[in-house]
């Protein structure tokens, strides 16, 4: 059953990597609570207590705009392959954009992505297992292509056009600094 946990242990690690999907949670004080699903080659252990992830151009840009007004986050792993299992990491966050060194020291670490929108690091706080026994079991078919497609089509001038009018405010009006200088 759960274990709750001070760090990520190299075995968890391991089921992060083959993981293909996992979701983001983060809300501020007031308005909606906002959970995304992230796929793609766009997470990273950094060590036991530190995670980054490569967050693309999406319709919306909550997690950006909830973290500026609350950093707490939690993100969450499903096995829906093999052993049973669902892994919480809880902590605080922080945002890097392109205009942040931050960002271009950890943007290496991922595939060369147009729709690079943010690099999010969190300190984890906490790390929680459970059993998962009732997560269906899914087989993985394929990456969808149609994200890192169409941000190429896009190229960086739409992409920044795209931002200024999609992803400069969360759904509760809150600002995201997307395009901030």
């Amino acid at each position: 059953m759960g274990k709750k946990l001070e760090s990520i242990t190299p075995d968890l690690q391991k089921f992060i990597e083959k993981q293909k999907i996992f979701f983001v949670g983060t809300a501020a004080a007031e308005g909606n609570v906002n959970v995304s699903p992230k796929g793609t080659d766009s997470f990273r252990v950094i060590d036991s207590n530190k995670i980054i992830w490569l967050n693309l151009t999406g319709s919306g840009n909550e997690t950006a705009a909830h973290l500026l007004k609350n950093n707490r986050m939690t993100i969450m792993f499903c096995a829906f392959e093999g052993k049973p299992i669902i892994l919480r990491l809880y902590g605080t966050a922080k945002i890097f954009h392109k205009r942040d060194q931050e960002f271009s020291e950890y943007v290496h670490q991922f595939p060369v992505n147009t729709g690079a929108r943010q690099i999010i690091e969190m300190q984890v706080d906490l790390v929680q297992t459970s059993c998962g026994f009732a997560v269906p079991f899914m087989d993985f078919k394929e990456e969808r292509t149609t994200l890192n497609d169409w941000s190429k089509k896009q190229g960086e001038d739409k992409i920044k056009e795209y931002w200024k009018n999609k992803n400069t405010k969360s759904i509760d009006g809150f600002e995201t600094n997307i395009l901030k200088d």
